[in-house]
């Protein structure tokens, strides 16, 4: 594994900080709920399913650090706390509910604090490593998709190991596609405002030593109408029984993008990203983030925490900004879903329920 970004250290969790990527590599130590809960707020740690798997350790540490043990009420709320800091993402909420199905109140009732912290610690762990799991079967399934030799992909957002427990979902696939021997070129989307393509894509490319040019937001219908790009991969964050799919904000314009110049449009997540109980992307809430992150480059810091940038120097002082973290891409903008499970093409409720087993 080439990039570590979640490191469990028993009674604490280290976090690679995403914000000060490619500046410097630098962990944070979380300690606490709160830790958890601000680094998650914060996008020091981002991407569906690492979000799910700290807030997992999140639960860990709420145990560690109690002094007596909470009551099932108080249980609860944590829980409600942890939803609370990213809720489109359905991976941390789909964790959340498995991890309370395994403790009802009876069952918790008989455990103690320490068998509480045993128990969550034994939860996030196995929800670490079925993630790395998944991603590399996911990248193994997607194979099929591509038979050039020579391979332009053009990605969205971040969906590496950074975004993962490891292996990743889009830059899984891409990273399996260099293995197999496909001489692949990466154009990464720099992804504003948090500059997730620009900053960690490209980042992780180098890592891998992946062929990467960065690309401003609005320049992938050039570059498709030049014929450059074979296919787009991005991840998801929130998939529809329907086959909708909630992913970083921009992705729906890339389908629309896609479409019209007949280019395969994939999106790759585990079953993990799909919530069964909504109909269509119509239910799925949007994430609206702090307008300064677009007017000033705010998550920008120095080593001490100052802010690189002042406001105003990219947008004029008092303008307003829409943020939304997130946007929905209708199914039938999707060539295909690639799963751990398999390949849903030209998805529809009918084909999610059938990878699903439902």
């Amino acid at each position: 594994m080439a990039v570590e970004p979640i490191r469990w250290k028993k009674d604490h969790l280290q976090l690679l900080d995403q914000t000060r990527i490619p500046r410097e590599e630098k962990y944070l130590e979380i300690r606490n709920l709160q830790d958890s809960i601000d680094a998650i707020k914060n996008m020091i740690v981002r991407g569906a399913p690492a979000i799910a798997i700290t807030g997992m350790f999140g639960a860990t540490l709420y145990f560690i650090s109690c002094k007596s043990k909470p009551t099932f009420a108080e249980f609860l709320q944590m829980l409600e706390l942890l939803l609370q800091s990213r809720p489109t993402a359905v991976n941390l909420k789909l964790a959340i509910d498995s991890l309370a199905s395994t403790l009802p109140e009876k069952v918790y009732q008989t455990y103690s604090l320490g068998d509480l912290a045993i128990h969550t610690e034994k939860f996030a762990v196995a929800l670490f490593e079925q993630d790395v799991q998944q991603n590399r079967s996911l990248a193994k399934n997607a194979l099929e998709l591509f038979q050039g030799k020579k391979l332009g992909i053009l990605t969205h957002c971040n969906t590496g190991s950074l975004a993962t427990a490891g292996h990743g979902t889009a830059l899984g696939i891409i990273r399996s596609l260099k293995e197999t021997g496909h001489d692949v070129t990466v154009y990464a989307d720099e992804t504003r405002p948090y500059l997730q393509g620009s900053r960690l894509t490209a980042w992780e490319m180098q890592q891998e030593g992946i062929d990467c040019f960065i690309i401003t937001d609005s320049m992938a219908g050039w570059l498709m109408s030049e014929g450059k790009i074979d296919a787009v991969i991005t991840g998801v964050d929130r998939i529809a029984s329907n086959g909708d799919a909630a992913n970083k904000i921009g992705t729906y314009s890339l389908s629309v993008l896609a479409k019209e110049h007949s280019i395969p449009f994939y999106i790759a997540g585990t079953v993990n990203s799909f919530d069964m109980k909504i109909k269509s992307g119509k239910e799925i809430v949007i994430e609206m983030r702090d307008e300064a992150e677009l007017l000033n480059f705010s998550f920008l810091k120095d080593a001490t925490g100052k802010d690189l940038f002042a406001p105003g120097l990219f947008s004029p002082i008092g303008s307003r900004a829409l943020n939304p973290a997130f946007d929905v891409t209708p199914a039938k903008n999707i060539t295909a879903i690639i799963t751990e499970k398999g390949i849903i093409r030209n998805p529809n409720s009918e084909s999610v329920r059938k990878i699903m087993g439902i």
